[in-house]
């Protein structure tokens, strides 16, 4: 027994402890909460052969021997030795839950984000899966061999035989019930062969969940040009050579990338294997869905609005290699394919792709290691690929796949930039450039889109006559008034209260709603163009199952002309019909303090402006900005990529920022301002420490973070910069092996972090 092991378990024997010198097996076993083990259980002789690695089990912890579940990640056969274990108590899967390579997956993220084992497994596999959601146990019949070789000689009632012949034919097992429908008789035939010993009954777990059959959307299949041949070349000698190659596919918005995608699957369905295709926004899956599924027979999507049943018949289907392509988002880089073949990230530059939670994991690098384990190519499509891509594609670690131009020879949209320092006088969100562009569109018959990345009614709540500002008294930031329901919520814990309708500091009651979200300037557009159908979409509107796939739907048959919402509308769409492109405040999230604010700022704003003049009648695009002149509104306003990427680098490259060097944030949260401030303190001494004489590592901090309160909690961070991550890890790993800040703070650990916030 293990020091650890004795402290948990007091130092005492429980009565089904083993203590021989035996041969025995010995399961190791971690948990999803703390203690997160990994801790020896004897594996008794009734449980051999079903405790595997990759199963859960019921174990005894602690020493009270609390049963707990925890995953078996390996199994050791004819272990010698006389320490006293404790007895694995049950087995919880039938199946395996992770496969080899899973596993190993597994334990590869653990070490790359230093999170526990026990967290990534279960962030592996949904939760719909490991409690099979969709299924239940069922008593199915069948004939024994022994039957089957006699049953010529058997004098049976002509329904009992007719049921016995039937069943003969079939590979697998039946209830009586739907035996009898199939055979067109009562049960009573059925039950009489099984008391007849004729029949053998055994209990499996079966689905009973019945998918809805959804159409696949037509889509054109054109000739390709000459760079999107190009591409696809490139990729298919990858596929045929087995090799891991990685490849940036940098096309300008509307060039066509999900072609070259599909083409470059269909080499992949001809070798027998399967592609993953992630994609950064619940609201493309729907329409990437049917793009895959009008070409290829067996598609599966996995995201977080299926239902569990919904997860769990698709993850079953893919496990068996039932389908050639799974779309998804970030989750759907863990599918379990039996023979993958290509992985594509679409937008591979989207922020989402990275997990805020433990295990922090981006999409992208657990992609990259997936292709490299595998020896197949990985595909990262986009118009604007992050800094960290295209510096690679730079040191020729990836290789660059060009599209310059959009497909049928149609033009990037022409940008209009309004300056609201001297348009905007308090007459709306709405320009009047942008309002004349707009009946313009509309009288045209065209569709509109406009970003506002902002949801709500107002964005704060304001008495103007002592000044004071609503605030979550989580988060010490101010709540968003949502005007439907008459409340103040916070967008990051959720507090919700009513909306005041007096100052709390003063008493006064000329309360102010200032500032624009999407739910006000929906009401601005109803009075401005009265008679023409709105569509919001945000995180308010879009909560329920389904709601992202329907509204599309309407945008796409015209039902709706115009389309407002936040980022969830801004890459990937397509839609021909859309002839203006609006971005109401290009200015949202410029000037938060991230050293990725400029980028962010880029991205959108190109990402939006492309999703117009796809169809034959061309497009346009009106960008309101306080800020015309700032590098990244300038740049993404002429189509000008590679100027924006060369002046950014130049930045990171001068602060010591990502990709100029790597990086590694630690948070520290807790109740107590004072005291969660002197642990950030200690911990930065004791990193400080480990650091020393290591070369070109810098610790920046501690510092209040730029939210300091979240969620009831104080927040101080600190950030470890370096030009090698694997050294940046040793430091931190060791840290957090021996260091304790005690119960009142906890911290976390966030590697190659996207968010500063």
């Amino acid at each position: 027994m293990t020091p650890q092991q004795r402290l948990l378990f007091g130092g005492e024997s429980a009565p089904w402890e083993e203590d021989d010198r035996e041969l025995r097996s010995v399961a190791q076993v971690v948990f999803s909460e703390a203690p997160y083990g990994p801790y020896d259980y004897a594996v008794p002789e009734p449980l051999r052969g079903r405790v595997q690695a990759g199963k859960r089990v019921f174990v005894p912890l602690g020493r009270g021997n609390r049963r707990r579940t925890g995953y078996c990640i390996s199994v050791q056969s004819g272990v010698a030795s006389s320490r006293r274990l404790k007895n694995v108590l049950k087995v919880v899967d039938e199946a395996t839950l992770w496969t080899p390579s899973l596993l190993r997956l597994a334990q590869w993220l653990a070490d790359y984000y230093l999170c526990p084992l026990g967290q990534v497994l279960e962030t592996i596999v949904p939760s719909g899966v490991r409690g099979a959601a969709g299924t239940r146990m069922k008593t199915l019949l069948s004939v024994p061999d022994a039957v089957l070789a006699r049953m010529a000689e058997l004098r049976l009632p002509p329904k009992q035989r007719h049921v016995l012949e039937y069943l003969a034919h079939c590979t697998d097992g039946l209830t009586a019930q739907e035996i009898a429908d199939r055979c067109g008789c009562s049960v009573a035939p059925v039950q009489g062969l099984f008391k007849k010993g004729l029949l053998e009954a055994t209990e499996r777990r079966v689905s009973v969940f019945v998918p809805e059959v959804k159409g696949a959307a037509e889509h054109a299949v054109h000739a390709l040009t000459d760079a999107q041949q190009s591409a696809v070349d490139a990729i298919v000698a990858a596929i045929r050579g087995s090799c891991s190659r990685s490849f940036l596919l940098h096309g300008v918005t509307g060039s066509g990338k999900t072609e070259v995608y599909i083409r470059a699957i269909e080499e992949v369905e001809r070798h027998g294997r399967q592609a993953i295709v992630l994609v950064p926004e619940i609201s493309l899956t729907p329409q990437t869905w049917q793009r895959f599924q009008a070409r290829f027979a067996r598609v599966a999507v996995l995201h977080s609005q299926l239902t569990p049943q919904e997860r769990n018949w698709h993850w079953q289907r893919i496990a068996a290699g039932q389908v050639s392509v799974v779309v998804g988002a970030r989750s759907a880089v863990f599918a379990p394919v039996p023979q993958l073949g290509l992985i594509v990230i679409d937008e591979e530059h989207d922020p989402s792709f990275k997990q805020d939670t433990a295990p922090r994991y981006h999409a992208r690098t657990v992609a990259q290691w997936r292709a490299q384990q595998a020896d197949v190519p990985l595909v990262l499509g986009s118009a604007t690929p992050s800094l960290e891509t295209w510096q690679a594609a730079r040191r020729g670690v990836i290789e660059r796949l060009g599209l310059p131009r959009r497909v049928a020879g149609r033009t990037l949209p022409e940008v209009r930039v309004v300056d609201l320092r001297h348009e905007w006088k308090g007459r709306g969100a709405l320009s009047r450039v942008l309002v004349t562009e707009m009946h313009r569109a509309l009288d045209a018959g065209g569709q509109v889109i406009l970003l506002l990345n902002r949801r709500g009614f107002a964005t704060y709540i304001q008495c103007p006559l002592c000044g004071e500002v609503v605030r979550c008294p989580h988060c010490d930031i101010p709540l968003t008034h949502h005007h439907h329901d008459a409340t103040a919520k916070c967008h990051y814990c959720d507090h919700e209260e009513s909306a005041p309708t007096a100052c709390g500091a003063c008493g006064g009651t000329q309360i102010r709603y200032s500032g624009t979200g999407t739910e006000k300037l929906e009401k601005q557009l109803a009075a401005c163009f009265p008679g023409v159908s709105c569509l919001r979409m945000d995180g308010d509107t879009m909560r329920r199952t389904g709601a992202h796939e329907k509204a599309l739907e309407r945008f796409r048959r015209g039902e709706v002309r115009i389309l407002l919402g936040t980022q969830m509308i801004a890459k990937g769409l397509d839609f021909p019909g859309v002839t203006l492109v609006g971005v109401v405040n290009a200015d949202i999230g410029l000037h938060f303090p991230d050293f990725r604010a400029a980028e962010r700022t880029f991205q959108l704003v190109t990402q939006v402006a492309g999703r117009t003049g796809r169809g034959e009648a061309g497009g346009r695009v009106v960008v309101q900005t306080f800020s015309p002149d700032h590098p990244a509104i300038d740049a993404a306003v002429r189509h000008r990529y590679e100027w924006f990427v060369n002046h950014e680098w130049e930045s990171r490259r001068r602060f010591g920022y990502p990709p100029a060097s790597r990086l590694v944030r630690l948070v520290v949260r807790g109740a107590d301002e004072r005291a969660t401030e002197r642990a950030a303190e200690q911990l930065a001494e004791a990193i400080t420490r480990q650091q020393q004489g290591v070369a070109d590592v810098r610790v920046v901090g501690p510092a209040p973070a730029p939210f300091p309160k979240l969620r009831g909690k104080f927040r101080f961070h600190l950030l470890l910069l370096g030009p090698k991550l694997p050294v940046l890890r040793r430091i931190v790993s060791a840290v957090r092996d021996g260091i304790d800040l005690g119960d009142a703070v906890q911290w976390t650990i966030d590697v190659e972090p996207q968010d500063m916030l």
